[in-house]
């Protein structure tokens, strides 16, 4: 088990990554597309408060991105992904594979800022469209 893990760590390390970071980001989603329903009577405010949604989350992923080398590993969903997977105990108490996870978990959540960072500003493109389309 130890051997196949360690073969193909880094994959395994972007996954539980992406998994947790897309589990928030997803929560964070219906919410804003719950928000923008509720605005549908007016589509520029509609687009233009999700666009402030995902603004915020984009902030949100790069301060976390920006926090990850700093903070504790033991305490993110990732590293319980880890040890709920059957990684030894003794590679995850490794200082060196510890700076490795907040490498990794960095990267992903500095991706991730900047694929919700492009949405806001789509959506602020859209509002504006919509307002400059706006008969009246």
């Amino acid at each position: 088990m130890a051997f196949s893990f360690l073969e193909n760590r880094m994959d395994r390390l972007d996954a539980f990554a992406d998994i947790s970071i897309r589990r928030a980001c997803a929560f964070v989603g219906l919410g804003a597309v719950t928000v923008m329903i509720s605005l549908s009577f007016d589509p520029v405010l509609a687009f233009r408060t999700g666009a402030d949604i995902a603004a915020v989350l984009a902030a949100g992923l790069a301060f976390s991105a920006w926090r990850a080398p700093r903070r504790n590993i033991r305490h993110t969903e990732v590293y319980a992904m880890l040890r709920g997977s059957g990684v030894p105990a003794n590679w995850l108490s490794a200082e060196v594979n510890r700076t490795q996870i907040a490498t990794v978990l960095r990267a992903r959540l500095a991706w991730h800022a900047e694929r919700v960072a492009v949405t806001a500003v789509t959506l602020w493109a859209l509002a504006l469209l919509l307002w400059l389309l706006r008969p009246g």
